[in-house]
């Protein structure tokens, strides 16, 4: 049986389509939804159903006879007052409601320091939505930031909204899209798979934490959540929100070029003071041996638990170690399937990939040498910062957040309440700290390893690791207390860290766009990266040398490769890259799919398509 939407009164007579069995009852698909798909399918090179299955499944449509649990949905009462709003905020506020009340297209970019109120700002919008009588949707970038955010907005509305994401059970998940589909579920808040769903009446996107790379799919269908919201707004004649601390290039030159409103929120809510940053060059203090905490970092966690706060160190690296070596002979441990080294789990006593999810008991003895008790652990990751925290200070309650160990909304929200009530002296964290939470007692924050992200030929590593640190220092000192933010770092002269120390990353991002203009590099230029893969190496690398034969020209092109993956073999498939770069008037989805057409694939061959790529991996 296969489950089907009508998409228009004008079939195509070439195709031969099945008898239709039984007509599901469900509200037909809005057309600005139809027309979004479409769009998106152009866009990325993709297969209509393809893009229609990232919201709509066969599962959503059938009701069970039973249903064993009854489900409501909507009540936010837009008639209760917020909290009191600061003039920039007032100003700001009163804007966004206006936009949303014309019942017309249009962006704005929303940009406030870390703990300006951004959030309170927007809700005033989602309130002007629903007194509209229109629905409202939040995208959320990490479905952990979904548990405080949740709260706030059930303290402004009287009532929760409809959450969409992976982890929701079936029958959530069935009784979601159907309240949305019938406009029962006014307001939802969701992963980036949101902007499928069946809004009849949408009136306003709003999108958190804009610059964050979890908005963009990597693999099926491969679409930036961000871009796609705005032309979901705009097919739906509603307000689109782009909300950051630390918007990304791309949304930045788009106001600046007045294709988007921008709205500033230039202080902190409340009187509280920005965090002072400062680096630690780690030549000048370094640890001891065999330890990654300097003891400057060391000595100001002890004094802020003396004073009864809490600290905070970060380190994007989860597991205990990102490789493991043989002292005896230097082999090193690697994953059979990706070209990865195996992270050690030291509380699983396994080493995992990270790419696959491949594991392996930690071995006695060294698969190459035969030698006992060899394995040294190269480097640290957040296991062994927590390991090295517990030996300095046995007495400290220390809570470590990493995606393997906060593994969905009830355990964040857990430690959420922990950190609040101050069950907590000391908290480790990955990338899942870095952004969204507000904890009051929180004034210390200790950046592990600042220099990590900045490697690697990436046109956006400063980009990155200037926005990540940025929004994991915006953690330190949310309320009345001062905080401080204390960066290790064997680069203290780099442009990120005197980005980071100046706090004024305007200048920053001015910079980035002065070294990519020239080069025409994003966002003054198209990318496309065509992935090609196999089970075969030399089946993959022949398909790419063909593709790349086949390739266009002309002006305002360049193919850059084929040339091995970073990761040329992954999940098995052998990897090559090639990676078309156009000017921005190009129309590259018509060249692109020419260039396919013209080139023979083998069955054993993918060749995936990549729109404005964000992973160069």
């Amino acid at each position: 049986m296969v489950v089907g939407a009508v998409w228009d009164n004008t079939p195509d007579m070439q195709v031969r389509t099945k008898p239709v069995a039984e007509v599901l009852d469900f509200p037909p698909l809005p057309e600005a939804l139809r027309q979004f798909v479409d769009w998106v399918a152009h866009y990325t090179l993709s297969k209509r159903g393809e893009v229609l299955a990232l919201g709509l499944k066969a599962s959503l449509l059938t009701v069970p006879k039973r249903r064993a649990k009854k489900f409501t949905f909507g009540g936010a009462d837009v008639s209760l007052v917020g909290p009191d709003l600061s003039p920039d905020q007032t100003a700001a506020a009163a804007a966004l409601r206006t936009g949303v009340a014309t019942g017309t297209f249009s962006v704005t970019l929303l940009d406030g320091v870390t703990g300006s109120g951004k959030t309170e700002v927007y809700l005033e919008a989602v309130a002007a939505c629903l007194a509209a009588g229109r629905q409202a949707l939040v995208l959320l970038p990490e479905i952990a930031l979904s548990v405080q955010f949740l709260q706030r907005f059930e303290k402004r509305f009287g009532a929760a909204p409809a959450v969409w994401h992976s982890e929701l059970t079936p029958a959530v998940r069935r009784e979601t899209f159907r309240a949305v589909a019938e406009g029962r579920a006014n307001v939802v808040v969701g992963a980036r798979s949101a902007l499928f769903l069946p809004f009849p009446a949408l009136g306003l996107i709003v999108v958190d934490e804009e610059h964050e790379s979890a908005f963009k799919q990597e693999d099926g269908v491969m679409y930036h959540a961000r871009d796609m919201a705005v032309v979901r707004a705009k097919f739906a004649s509603a307000s689109c929100v782009l909300c950051s601390a630390t918007p990304s290039l791309e949304t930045v030159e788009n106001a600046a070029s007045g294709r988007y409103a921008r709205l500033d929120l230039p202080a902190r809510h409340g009187g509280a003071q920005l965090p002072r940053v400062s680096a630690l060059d780690m030549r000048a203090h370094p640890p001891e041996r065999g330890k990654f905490i300097s003891p400057v970092l060391a000595g100001a966690m002890r004094d802020t638990m003396a004073r009864g706060e809490q600290a905070m160190l970060f380190l994007n690296r989860r597991g205990y170690a990102p490789l493991t070596l043989c002292r005896h002979c230097g082999h090193r441990m690697a994953c059979p399937n990706c070209s990865a080294w195996l992270v050690e789990h030291k509380s699983h006593k396994r080493l995992i990939c990270h790419h696959c999810d491949y594991g392996t008991p930690m071995p006695i003895t060294c698969p190459a040498c035969a030698a006992k008790d060899s394995f040294a652990a190269i480097g640290p990751g957040v296991e062994r910062i927590a390991e090295e925290v517990r030996e300095a200070f046995p007495e400290a309650r220390v809570l470590m957040m990493a995606s393997d160990v906060i593994a969905g909304p009830k355990q964040a929200a857990e430690a959420a309440r922990m950190i609040s009530d101050r069950e907590i002296d000391i908290i480790i964290g990955t990338q899942m700290v870095a952004k969204g939470w507000h904890f009051p007692a929180l004034t210390l924050v200790g950046v592990v390893d600042a220099d990590l992200g900045l490697a690697g030929g990436d046109l956006r590593a400063g980009e990155r690791t200037v926005q990540m640190l940025h929004q994991v220092a915006g953690r330190a000192g949310r309320a009345e207390a001062p905080g401080v933010v204390l960066l290790q770092t064997y680069a203290p002269e780099h442009p990120v860290m005197a980005a980071l120390l100046s706090g004024d990353l305007n200048a920053f991002m001015a910079q980035e766009a002065v070294q990519r203009r020239p080069g025409h590099w994003p966002p003054f230029g198209r990318l496309v990266a065509l992935i090609v893969s196999g089970p075969d190496e030399r089946m993959a690398d022949q398909v790419a040398r063909t593709l790349a034969r086949a390739a266009p020209s002309g002006a305002g092109l360049e193919i850059l490769g084929p040339a091995p993956a970073p990761f040329a073999l992954l999940r098995g498939r052998h990897r090559r890259r090639l990676l078309l770069k156009a000017a921005r008037h190009i129309d590259v989805q018509s060249l692109v799919r020419d260039w396919l057409a013209r080139t023979e694939i083998p069955r054993s061959v993918r060749v995936d398509v990549d729109v404005d790529p964000v992973s160069f991996m």
